[in-house]
Order: C-alpha cells, then structure tokens, then sequence
C-alpha cells in the first residue's frame, strides 16, 4: 500500500524537526510520498528535495496558506505548484509580514493579563527568523510553567475569543486559491474540522471553496473526530472534491499523530494525487 502524508511541518514554519529531519522519520515511517506544508513559507522544501535523494521518500511541494473567509481565519493546503512562482513568494512573504505585526501585538495582550516578555520568549523558540507564529507563544507559556502543554496555551490565552487572541491581515480565500492555481498547483481545505462553523456556515464555506476553485478538502486529520470524517467523506462526494489527508505532525512530543499514521482514504472518493 502506498502512503501519502500531506500535511506537516518543520522549522520552515513552526515544526520543530528539520526539513532533513522530517524526511528521515518519514523514511522510517514507510512514508512513500510526503508534503512538507509550512505556514506561509516553502523555504524548507529545498532541503526537503535534497533530502529525499537517495531514500523512498518522494517530496511533493507543500504550503500551508493562511487566509481569510467571512472574519475567519481558514488555511488552505496548497500541493504540487511551481515554488518559483513570483506570485506566490509575494503573497507568501505579505502573510509573514502580518504575521510579525501580529506577534507584537500578541505579546502586549499578554503583557496586559500579566505574562511580560513575551515577544522575546517566543523568538527563542523561533528556528526560521521570517516566521513567528502562535505556536511559538504557546511554547513559551509552557516554558516558563503558565501552562502544562500547547493544547492549553490556546485554549486558554491564544485560541480566538481568548485574551492574548489577534487576528492579522490574510488574502481573500478566493485570491488565496487563485495564485495557487496560477502557480500550478492544487488548493486543499485544510482540517475542515477545526474552523468553529455552523452546518450551515460550513456548507457556505464549502460553497465558496468550490465557486472559487478549490479542489479537494482534507477528510482524515488528527483535527477531526471519528463523526466528522464520515461528514466530510459525504461533503466530498456531494461537492465533487477530490479527497486529501495529513497527520499535521510538528514535533515528536507534542503531535498526536506520527508522519503517516493515518487510515488510508475510503474508496469511492478521488485522491488529491489523481490525476
């Protein structure tokens, strides 16, 4: 059986394995094809290809984009584009430029609900310097004892709603599937299980993602329980969209899922690797 994992991290974004790294658990996970799929970044897919030479393992080009849909934010998985694309690298390097503007801004919230330094605490566990993220927060929380784990950090001062919580400016999920495609790739919902949505705001959602030319949706993610792969497996099939799966997999400790851990996709649904 031939395994795909096309979602996870390295320390292009904030994983915390090397793209080098990544690879090698991947070789020893029996993982055929792997998408390195960093937040907003793909400078880690180089390494990832040089990487891959000489094992069983083959590197499909990944990025996980942020975008932003009715004042939520949404990431699409985007697969097998051109890296060179012009297009892309902008609104890519855009994103992070909002991200760091968003990074100031988190570390005064916290410092308003009496968590001080928080912006310099987060960048030691930074491991690519144009990237800062929330995940990077939360480890610092944890770091320095304000929480026991990252599932806690958000939950209590990072997830939306909470007090350290700040949203930054992302493209239109529409603009955000368009220079994908312009780029040659394929656009993916990302764990369509997480986004805090109403069926009916989720069918919205779904609506919107075909109309702007989405392709596929993520159906097997560590995100999403038992009941809601079977929804998203019917959302598939009734949207048309080809089927994809990833472990989201960041670090050894804290994911829950390893690299190609999860069940294979369900006949009668279209890979995202069909042609």
């Amino acid at each position: 059986m031939t395994v795909y994992d096309l979602h996870c991290h390295s320390t292009a974004s904030d994983g915390t394995l090397t793209p080098t790294a990544l690879v090698t658990r991947a070789a020893q996970r029996r993982v055929d094809y792997l998408a390195i799929t960093d937040h907003d970044d793909i400078s880690g897919l180089s390494e990832a290809h040089q990487a891959s030479t000489g094992t069983s393992v083959r590197i499909i080009n990944g990025v996980e984009l942020s975008v932003a849909w009715k004042r939520q934010s949404i990431h699409i998985v985007g697969l097998f584009f051109d890296a060179g694309s012009p297009a892309l690298q902008d609104v890519l390097a855009s994103v992070r430029i909002a991200r760091r503007q968003r990074a100031e801004a988190i570390s005064k919230a916290l410092a308003q609900v009496g968590i001080g330094g928080a912006l310099e605490g987060a960048r030691r566990f930074v491991t690519n310097e144009a990237l800062i993220s929330r995940a990077h927060f939360a480890r610092f929380l944890v770091d320095q004892g304000y929480v026991s784990n990252k599932r806690k950090a958000f939950n209590r001062y990072l997830g939306q709603g909470k007090p350290a919580y700040v949203s930054f400016t992302r493209p239109a999920i529409s603009e955000g599937i368009a220079v994908l495609r312009a780029a040659g790739g394929t656009a993916v919902l990302a764990h369509p299980g997480r986004y805090p949505l109403t069926a009916t705001a989720m069918r919205n959602l779904l609506d919107e993602f075909r109309d702007s030319g989405g392709d596929a949706i993520e159906i097997f993610s560590p995100s999403h329980t038992p009941m809601q792969n079977e929804r998203f497996i019917e959302y598939a099939r009734f949207y048309g969209f080809k089927a994809s799966l990833g472990s989201d997999f960041h670090d050894p400790e804290e994911s829950h899922v390893d690299l190609g851990a999860l069940p294979p996709l369900p006949s009668g649904l279209t890979p995202v690797w069909s042609i």
